[in-house]
Parts: C-alpha cells; sequence; structure tokens
C-alpha cells in the first residue's frame, strides 16, 4: 500500500499490516541494516533462553519486536510495553485476537511500571532504538528494573546508538557518510520521522491517538548516547553477571546482559 492509500485508511479497518510496513520503512531511512539486529538478537535469544521464550518487548513501539519473534518462535509469548498511544493502537491492530500477545501502557520512568505486567518474570527482554531517549540517570534506574524483571539465566537485549565519544573523527565519518546515504534515499522518496508523524496525524484511526501522543511527549528530542562500555558497565552494576556487545553497525551496537 502506498503512503497516499495509508491516508485514507477508514474506522474500523484500518490496514494494520500497511501502518507496520510504513513504520519498518520510515525506521531503515535511519537504520538500513535495522533487520540484521533483529535476526541477531533472536539468534542470541535461541541460544540462551530457547525456542519458546516469555518475551518482554520494552518500549514495543507498533510491535516490531514481537512480530518479528512470532514469525521465528510461534511457540513465544510477548508482553509489549509502551506509553505512545499511537504507536499501541497500531499494535493492538496488528495483534488483535493473538492470544500469545499482551500489550500494556506504562512509563518507563515510573519506578512501579513493572507493577504491570502480567508476569513477574521474563526469559528475555528485548529492546531496539528506543532507550536513547532517556538521560543517563534513568536509564541506570530502568536497568536495575530491567535486572527485577529478567529470571536468572535470562538476557537482556538493547539495540540502540551507543557513541564512544573517545574516537570523533571516526564518529564524524560515518555520520557524514550515513547522512549523504540518507539524503539520497530521501531525494527517492523516503519518509522521515517527521514525515509519518504528520501522515499518521491525517489519519481518521490515529489522528486521535497521534494528538495524545504529542501532548504526552512533545517534539522529539534525544536524551544521553552513552558508549556500549557504559551500558556493559552499569547493567553488571545493576545485577547482571556478564554484558557485552554482540553484533554492532558504525553507528549503532546490540548489547546483552545474561542474568
Amino acid at each position: 500500500m502506498t503512503d497516499a492509500e495509508i491516508t485514507t485508511a477508514t474506522t474500523p479497518a484500518a490496514d494494520w499490516q500497511a501502518w507496520q510496513e510504513s513504520w519498518d520503512r520510515q525506521q531503515e531511512w535511519y537504520m538500513p541494516d535495522r533487520e540484521e539486529r533483529f535476526r541477531i538478537m533472536l539468534d542470541m535469544v535461541e541460544a540462551l533462553v530457547g525456542p519458546a521464550p516469555r518475551v518482554l518487548d520494552l518500549a514495543c513501539g507498533t510491535g516490531t519486536i514481537t512480530a518479528r519473534l512470532l514469525a521465528r518462535f510461534p511457540g513465544a509469548t510477548s508482553t509489549g510495553v509502551d506509553l505512545d498511544p499511537a504507536l499501541l493502537a497500531i499494535a493492538e491492530g496488528t495483534f488483535a485476537g493473538d492470544a500469545r500477545v499482551s500489550l500494556v501502557t506504562a512509563d518507563l520512568k515510573d519506578p512501579d511500571w513493572t507493577a504491570k505486567l502480567p508476569y513477574d518474570s521474563y526469559d528475555a527482554v528485548l529492546t531496539a532504538t528506543a532507550l536513547h531517549w532517556l538521560h543517563a540517570e534513568p536509564l541506570a534506574a530502568l536497568y536495575g528494573r530491567i535486572a527485577e524483571v529478567v529470571r536468572d539465566g535470562g538476557v537482556f537485549m538493547n539495540a540502540d546508538h551507543m557513541i564512544d565519544e573517545t574516537t570523533p573523527r571516526i564518529n564524524a565519518a560515518e555520520r557524514a557518510q550515513r547522512h549523504a546515504r540518507m539524503d539520497a534515499a530521501k531525494a527517492e522518496g523516503a519518509l522521515d520521522w517527521s514525515e509519518w508523524w504528520q501522515l499518521a496525524a491525517k489519519d481518521p484511526v490515529l489522528a486521535g491517538p497521534t494528538a495524545r501522543r504529542f501532548e504526552i511527549y512533545g517534539e522529539h528530542a534525544d536524551g544521553d548516547m552513552p558508549s556500549a562500555q557504559w551500558h556493559a558497565r552499569v547493567l553488571r552494576e545493576k545485577g547482571f553477571g556478564e554484558a557485552r556487545p554482540v553484533w554492532c553497525s558504525p553507528s549503532d551496537t546490540l548489547l546483552l546482559a545474561l542474568k
């Protein structure tokens, strides 16, 4: 479905798969290797906790991780947690009627967010391109809460921007090349984050949730993006036994912590 067709969705027959695909394309404009990080993430889930895990999809958005999890591991179950009403609406429409999926509205900055979860513990907690909007102190606190819900022998994985400030020339070269490629894709019609949300705001189904989303978050703003070494150190301090990167691109890292 084209972006123009997406905007003409009518209540209640929104094409949730089209919205999922549109979100994927928008995210891939920023991260062309996005699917590779998900493949490695699920490889490590299978390696460490098996092919039928109970997963917490943290800051789940539209349910990107959950969709790939269930496609690869039909025996898995997933709890998606997010605060964004528009992205949760897409997730709810996508997984409606699937007993393997539960969705929870919660603010990860609320120290009691785990009380809303349907389970006390999880085999794996997975998140991608979401926690960079937190600053270091609340992120460290969140890692402590995550450690409490991951069972012994379970895993936490975070795929996100993790910047090593000790390599400024490498960082600048990588950023310049990445943005040149993004500019070329944009010239061919790729949607950026702002344009995607403009489409959502015009949709009869998503207009209300999108308005509420911007009331909650305002315009997009990043928090801190500490190095992978910082993440690994803090996760160990918060109760994980091992932590290290298991995949990286020039700009992003998939960091795994084992309880």
